[in-house]
């Protein structure tokens, strides 16, 4: 996947011909004005599926044009007619409406760097076949701004730089991480996971990635983070979840051997720096890029919630330049660099929630830095991302999620601000935003359609988070 632009480069050479004095005529290169950092979430990692593996993924992605529009055809009988004539195959078409409409949404948006959270490999990130696939037979193809109806296409798009990374997400450990009983579940591995992989993240860039100095925090330990809480059995009296048998209200979660082995990153946090080439020179800008696990699920501790708080303080504690943080190559120290663009689903909303009181405030703490453009990060601000379709839609979202005082900015379904491409405070923004397009306007079929499932909105269409982009000038 990755590749050098040298090719295009030479086909416009050669088509540009020659003027009369046999002096080939070569443009100006077109200044960049502005480069679109985005982070989406696709929702391609299935739920509370056991069976959910990564060859499913590999074959999904596989699926030709032609065996995709079968499959959709076929689907639309089945529609149209009210019965289901192959149920596997009925699903399947679901599958693809899902990857298509995720396709759909990111050519509209066309960004320039672009990370992706769950979007499944092989645990490694050594195995490209999902992310070749995804490439060649949904981003390269053009797809309709109307899911299954059709029309108004859609421009392919094509990058040229894409990049897996290894996770932690279904890495198992020979821990009873949970207190169950047993060992080898999910929540047994060092991030949440069916499979290892699963929910693993991918960046895609228009420019080159510059891999032989990124630096990635897969192995950082939780114990070595400064602010790191091994949580005690604190909710003891919890009408749903009893305390395991042979604990107590009080008592430390994880025995001393575990707490030594607990890897920080329910995924990975990685610094990939961007070489962004301008008339003035080479830019680089570093992506910093992490899923951190959701909040919520507790049970007798909050040890989701220091958890999420400590992978998102991370990259405080990173772009203040905290010494005693190490890579996985073992280098020492934080963020070095001029630029960055901090880019994630991190599953905390800076308004609502348990993430905004301490000690459980992680995101509070990066977003307030003097270091982070504020301008993107807080509420209420020149380029605080929002949205139409996030204004409008239910507030409260479910019946678990509070009301949100806010809810332009609204990043998911479920109602919270969870999702974030924020620049330092170093870079200039030109623009930002996030793509929920109200009822009624074009491209609400990528979001809500009730023919599609059983619910027919969230991950059954496209997914449960919405795209959001910042635009920053970089010369």
């Amino acid at each position: 996947m990755k590749k050098t632009l040298l090719s295009a480069l030479l086909s416009s050479f050669f088509l540009l011909g020659c003027n009369s004095d046999d002096t080939v005529t070569v443009p100006e290169p077109t200044p960049v004005q502005g480069v679109k950092f985005a982070q989406f979430n696709l929702a391609f990692a299935v739920d509370n599926d056991p069976t959910e593996n990564y060859q499913r993924w590999v074959g999904y992605m596989a699926l030709t044009v032609a065996e995709q529009n079968a499959l959709i055809d076929a689907w639309k009988l089945d529609v149209e007619s009210g019965s289901v004539a192959n149920e596997e195959q009925h699903l399947l078409a679901e599958r693809v409406i899902q990857i298509r409409n995720i396709a759909a949404i990111i050519q509209q948006n066309r960004p320039d760097v672009l990370l992706m959270n769950e979007f499944n490999n092989d645990g490694t990130a050594t195995d490209t076949q999902v992310l070749e696939g995804f490439q060649n037979n949904y981003l390269s193809v053009s797809q309709s701004l109307n899911s299954v109806d059709g029309g108004d296409r859609l421009e392919p798009i094509h990058y040229p730089f894409a990049q897996n990374y290894a996770t932690n997400t279904g890495m198992t450990t020979t821990f009873d991480l949970d207190n169950n009983g047993q060992t080898g579940d999910a929540n047994d591995a060092q991030g949440f996971g069916f499979y290892h992989g699963h929910y693993g993240f991918t960046l895609l860039s228009k420019y080159e990635i510059d891999t032989a100095n990124t630096r990635t925090f897969q192995k950082f330990l939780r114990k070595d983070l400064p602010s790191a809480v091994n949580p005690k059995i604190e909710i003891c009296d919890s009408p749903k979840h009893k305390i395991p048998e042979g604990m107590k209200c009080g008592d430390l979660w994880f025995e001393e051997a575990e707490w030594n082995e607990l890897r920080l990153s329910s995924k990975n946090h990685v610094d990939a720096p961007i070489i962004i080439d301008t008339p003035e020179g080479k830019v680089t800008v570093n992506v910093l890029l992490a899923h951190p696990t959701p909040s919520g699920f507790d049970t007798v501790t909050y040890n989701n919630r220091y958890r999420n708080s400590e992978e998102n303080e991370f990259w405080n504690f990173y772009i203040n330049g905290e010494q005693s943080l190490y890579d996985d190559q073992g280098q020492k120290g934080g963020f070095s660099g001029t630029h960055f663009v901090m880019m994630g689903d991190m599953n905390a909303d800076n308004v609502i929630g348990s993430q905004i009181h301490a000690p459980h405030d992680g995101i509070i703490k990066f977003l307030g830095n003097d270091l982070v453009n504020q301008s993107v990060a807080q509420v209420g601000q020149a380029h605080t991302p929002i949205s139409a379709g996030a204004a409008e839609s239910k507030n409260p979202a479910n019946n678990w999620n509070g009301t949100h005082p806010y809810p332009e900015i609204r990043t998911s379904v479920f109602g919270s601000r969870a999702d974030y491409a924020v620049p330092s405070a170093s870079l200039e923004v030109i623009d930002s935003g996030v793509y929920w397009v109200a009822e009624g306007e074009t491209g609400r079929l990528l979001f809500n359609d009730e023919r599609v499932g059983k619910y027919g909105d969230s991950k059954e269409i496209s997914s449960d988070h919405r795209f959001v982009w910042t635009t920053v000038k970089v010369n």
